[in-house]
């Protein structure tokens, strides 16, 4: 095997051991394994990240609700417009994306570099995110469940776009609203996250289905698998592990990632 494929498989459980930890962050890394490990094309590389966040998500959702770490109605006024605005995005709206985007003398901004590149400005935003977010505080007891409905509607509008052009969770994005606007504690902020990850993801998926993308379904269940194995090892390392070292941690990973694939797709292209 060679080493190429041994990394992507271990970035699938590195990937699945941090968005157990931290309910956000870990699916940033799937389209770049997908992409330049596994040589699986931009396009399709969201495509299956849709399929591999959604229900590695679910998994780390799953121990979550037992212990009582959802919450319900917020998931699912976020979730509503999320999961609508994923689903077209997918079905409709890449696939209308033309081949060449534009032309600038000899240079050519392809679909494939559109996308990566907007993906990695978004692995920017989603590692700036990461490092502030620990100034994010609980909200007071007596103000739990008592949020303002429109900007969680709103924001479940634009990660769901978001999430259905570049096949990452939202997570970065999601967490900080269910604290600031849903009036959520950070625990059960994460497993509402994941919950509305999951649910946003797997109907995304749907509509590249429905686009008539052709899926290497052994594939895809492998990885998904890994990814599975490491949520359920990160959601028993929160006991353990002190997240906020490790957020800031993969948050500089992230930035420099981004910043190393914009690079690449539009400036280092030959």
């Amino acid at each position: 095997m060679e080493w190429t494929i041994i990394a992507g498989y271990a970035g699938a459980l590195i990937m699945g051991i941090t968005l157990g930890l931290l309910g956000a962050g870990g699916s940033i890394l799937t389209v770049p394994v997908l992409y330049y490990l596994f040589g699986v094309d931009a396009v399709l590389s969201t495509a299956y990240s849709l399929f591999i966040v959604g229900f590695t998500a679910l998994a780390g959702a799953v121990p979550n609700m037992r212990k009582g770490l959802v919450h319900y109605q917020t998931a699912i006024l976020f979730s509503i417009p999320s999961l609508i605005a994923v689903y077209l995005t997918r079905a409709f709206l890449v696939p209308a994306i033309p081949d060449t985007v534009m032309t600038l003398g000899d240079w050519v901004l392809t679909k494939e570099m559109a996308i990566l590149g907007f993906f990695a400005v978004i692995m920017v935003f989603a590692a700036i995110s990461m490092l502030r977010r620990s100034h994010l505080e609980d909200p007071s007891s007596d103000s739990i469940g008592k949020r303002n409905p429109a900007p969680i509607l709103l924001e479940g509008l634009v990660v769901g776009t978001l999430t259905g052009l570049v096949g990452a969770g939202g997570g970065f994005l999601i967490i900080p609203a269910l604290v600031i606007f849903g009036k959520l504690p950070m625990k059960l902020a994460i497993g509402t996250s994941l919950l509305i990850i999951a649910i946003k993801s797997i109907f995304g998926f749907f509509g590249d289905v429905q686009s008539g993308q052709e899926i290497d379904w052994s594939f895809l269940l492998l990885f998904t698998g890994i990814t599975i194995v490491g949520i359920l090892i990160g959601t028993r390392w929160t006991t353990f592990v002190e997240a906020g070292k490790l957020k800031k941690a993969f948050g500089w990973f992230v930035l420099l990632m981004g910043v190393y694939i914009i690079a690449r797709e539009l400036f280092l292209q030959a």
